[in-house]
């Protein structure tokens, strides 16, 4: 039987070290698959935030904005 869980570790003197404690037994072996996840820098999120309404008109801007604040544009409505 094959169980999936993701495990957040850090690369560090040659070895994966787990953040948390898995929910595993001690010699268990393990298949990793490696997916980088890159710490995020303050300065690329505000580079992004900056480009969320380019190419808007102040129409369109107004719209999303006026969508943001109606938090019910974002419910799920489909139960």
């Amino acid at each position: 039987m094959s169980v999936v869980a993701t495990v957040d570790a850090v690369y560090q003197g040659g070895v994966f070290k787990p953040v948390d404690r898995p929910d595993i037994p001690e010699g268990e072996h393990v298949r990793l698959t490696i997916e980088r996840v890159g710490r995020s820098d303050p300065d690329d999120i505000l580079r992004l935030a900056t480009r969320v309404y380019e190419g808007l008109s102040a129409v369109d801007v107004d719209e999303v904005e006026e969508m943001a604040r109606r938090r019910t544009f974002f419910a799920d409505t489909h139960h």
